[in-house]
């Protein structure tokens, strides 16, 4: 297949207008396929154009997510509040925890960001990161990245209603213990919260703005009430004993990662070249003082020793500072955080779900919408049951995975971003990140580096997990190949003909 990337944009053929006019769904496949094979070589364009990945047309223009919802949908992706932030106390101490919050939101946020924001704009359609990978290496490189990607997503989603279980288990103690209670909780709110992701991303993201809002206000108080208790030497506490390094840098990490997965999603922001890069810098700042100030706060005013920080007691501590109308306020905005960061999760899992059927990496089933909507409900059905699927392992075990295999995805991508720069240095790039080659890879060495460390101090139950859905992606791949060659299942036609022409040529497994 024909690997190259050509650098203009193309106006729509005038079958695409009348299409449109006659009132056909905005977001065919098939016109979204014809806009990125019809082109003639001389226009130089990339291999997708403005609607890349099947990105819907201008008359779905109302529905286009904008600066604001896109900030908090990032907001959810990444961290949606300090919640989670405990263990990172008690595993090194306070001082190391402020530091590792100060630092890792820009050494590790602001490159990650940069490069989604770069990318992104040159490639504005769902699939994100998949879209990126498929360019540089091919169909391999993206169905593989898009198998970490999105196993590291769904494992991640199903965290949030056992977490939400915990925290309402303190009012209903029977669903805090294993039981019927509890499994009954968990699968429950998992099928509520998804079946509320199908009213559509637009109000996906306006949620994401109020849930946001609410689950954020108790800290600003919390933080505001500290402020005559605060008591500087306590930031300088440590643990007894040897710090916990791997459960310290697990639980930065797990905070603090995710910043592409809105990238998935960028057939559905209005004018992303732009957008991106404002929502990504916006974001930055929001999630380093969300996690920051409330954790000064909280180990400055009160003298609870570092064994004491288990997950929840910052509402504790919020009841020391505040009142017990603060503890539960505080509360109860784990439980709206853990909301928000599921709908927003979901959402990035299903539109790369579809991205990738746009792609013909998988079948064209996984790009139907919702008439209504336009949500990919068959992405959504299957991101729920793989979510409910794993929704009861351990949360170490799941933190750990989901870190392990996002960690080999980025590697991935950041391989892709350089190798696009240097290969293809002429691709439009609406945003571009101002530095050289050489300085984007130093750029990239600093969180790569993070990287090859989380991967590299997993135990080997993750590693054997890791290895296992890494061979399951590789075999699935295979699978849909076989699947394309014979025609066994329906495919995107326009790219499926260049996935065959590669699978003939040899140049996919």
């Amino acid at each position: 297949m024909n690997r190259e990337i050509l650098m203009t944009t193309k106006q729509p053929s005038q079958s695409q207008e009348q299409q449109q006019q006659e009132g056909e769904h905005p977001q065919s496949q098939s016109t979204a396929a014809q806009e990125r094979h019809d082109t003639p070589p001389q226009d130089q364009q990339p291999r997708y154009t403005a609607q890349q990945g099947g990105g819907p047309t201008s008359s779905h223009h109302q529905r286009k997510i904008t600066l604001i919802p896109l900030v908090f949908l990032i907001y959810f992706e990444v961290a949606g509040g300090p919640y989670g932030s405990e263990k990172a106390v008690s595993a090194a101490g306070s001082l190391f925890t402020l530091l590792g919050f100060l630092i890792f939101p820009f050494a590790w946020g602001v490159p990650e960001s940069l490069v989604t924001a770069e990318l992104a704009s040159a490639f504005p359609g769902n699939g994100g990161f998949v879209l990126w990978a498929d360019h540089a290496f091919g169909p391999l490189a993206g169905s593989l990245l898009g198998t970490w990607k999105y196993l590291s997503i769904v494992i991640n989603i199903a965290a949030y209603p056992a977490l939400v279980a915990d925290y309402v288990g303190g009012v209903a103690p029977a669903i805090a213990e294993p039981g019927r209670a509890r499994t009954g909780t968990v699968i429950g709110m998992t099928l509520a919260l998804s079946f509320l992701n199908y009213a559509g991303l637009s109000i996906v993201g306006w949620g994401a703005v109020t849930l946001g809002i609410v689950s954020l206000a108790p800290f600003l108080l919390m933080t505001a009430m500290s402020v005559p208790k605060l008591r500087p030497r306590r930031w300088a506490s440590q643990v007894k004993g040897r710090k916990d390094w791997r459960m310290f840098f697990n639980t930065l990490f797990w905070n603090l990662n995710y910043w592409d997965s809105a990238s998935t999603m960028a057939g559905e922001v209005d004018r992303p070249e732009r957008t991106f890069p404002r929502a990504l810098a916006v974001a930055v700042v929001l999630i380093a003082v969300s996690y920051l100030l409330p954790l000064m706060a909280a180990t400055g005013a009160t003298d609870a020793s570092p064994d004491a920080w288990v997950n929840g007691y910052l509402a504790d501590a919020a009841g020391i500072i505040g009142g017990r109308w603060l503890k539960y306020w505080t509360g109860a905005g784990a439980v709206i955080s853990s909301i928000g960061m599921f709908e927003a999760q979901m959402s990035s899992g299903a539109f790369q779900l579809l991205g990738m059927a746009e792609l013909g990496l998988l079948p064209a089933l996984f790009a139907r919408r919702a008439a209504r909507t336009g949500t990919p409900w068959v992405a959504i059905v299957a991101s729920t049951a793989v979510t409910v699927a794993v929704s009861f392992l351990g949360f170490d075990d799941v933190v750990a995975t989901a870190n392990f295999l996002y960690s080999l995805g980025t590697l991935l991508e950041f391989a892709s971003f350089l190798w696009l720069r240097a290969k293809h240095p002429e691709l439009k790039r609406p945003y571009r990140v101002p530095l050289p080659l050489p300085a984007l890879v130093a750029m990239c060495a600093v969180p790569s580096a993070f990287l090859a460390y989380v991967c590299a101090v997993a135990g080997w139950r993750v590693f054997a997990v890791a290895a296992g859905l890494t061979a399951l992606g590789v075999g699935w791949h295979g699978v849909m190949r076989v699947c394309r060659v014979k025609k066994l299942l329906r495919f995107n036609s326009a790219v499926s003909a260049d996935h065959r022409e590669a699978d003939a040529a040899g140049q996919t497994v």
